[in-house]
């Protein structure tokens, strides 16, 4: 087995961090360092502990370190989840999805990002375990947000009105709880995930359903808002001087009284 530093380890040669001169070359250091924190994770957590073992691995001061990752420990958790994002594309792209149902590319989607972090299954609980608190609270929505909005992307969606939000929202949720089902999971090949997976999946196509009947009954009624135009700015006012309620036919479209 190769020493930690030794010439065989993949951290060996590494060049000094120092400042990145392009985005380019900034990812490809932080992806040394990220490489080089994840082993520490199980032991010390996302701490600065880890951040400094990893500074060590890679022969390089803290305040090398910091100017790759200027907000420390957050902003390497959040370049993970990037990263695992990115790879998922990459992954979902050598796919066939278009052959594939919608719901079918979802679930091959989420299965695809969660067995990319087969190996640091303890630095995901972790993670979790420190986005949970107050001020992280706005990283792990962000994070979730983007999770499953690349998600949606892979998998063709090109919604651009009020579906482009419900389809992320019950994707979120779909993806938190499987997740954490995923955490604890002991099953071989993680296959009692995937069934889980499935059946949450199926929750949502039962909503989506129900929805679109609520959508179509939606359509055949009165349109409420009319009801409140004498009462916006430049109509009647709060009090209408010519009565106090709309008259059957005030509106162009709907019946006169008697009709």
């Amino acid at each position: 087995m190769p020493e930690a530093n030794g010439p065989d380890s993949p951290t060996a040669a590494m060049p000094p961090l120092g400042p990145a001169p392009d985005l380019e070359e900034r990812d490809r250091r932080r992806r040394e360092v990220l490489a080089a924190v994840l082993p520490h994770i199980p032991f010390d957590g996302w701490t600065e502990a880890a951040l400094g073992a990893a500074a060590r691995d890679l022969d390089c001061s803290p305040a090398e370190l910091r100017r790759v990752f200027p907000g420390g420990v957050p902003d390497v958790i959040a370049f993970w989840v990037a990263e695992a994002d990115r790879q998922m594309l990459q992954e979902l792209e050598a796919l066939d999805l278009p052959s594939m149902r919608i719901r079918e590319r979802i679930a091959t989607a989420v299965r695809v990002r969660l067995e990319s972090h087969t190996a640091d299954k303890e630095a995901v609980r972790r993670a979790l375990g420190r986005q949970a608190a107050p001020d992280q609270a706005l990283h792990s929505v962000l994070g979730l947000y983007r999770t499953v909005d690349a998600m949606w992307y892979a998998a063709g969606d090109t919604a651009t009105d009020w579906n482009f939000y419900t389809k992320r929202a019950l994707l979120a949720g779909v993806y938190a709880s499987t997740l954490l089902y995923w955490l604890q999971d002991q099953s071989e090949g993680s296959a009692a995930t995937w069934s889980f997976l499935d059946r949450r999946i199926d929750d949502v196509m039962r909503i989506q359903k129900l929805r679109g009947r609520l959508d179509k009954v939606a359509d055949r009624l009165p349109n409420p808002f009319r009801l409140l135009r004498p009462f916006q700015p430049g109509g009647a006012g709060m009090y209408p001087s010519a009565g106090p309620y709309p008259q059957p036919g005030s509106y162009p479209g709907e019946p006169t009284a008697g009709r």
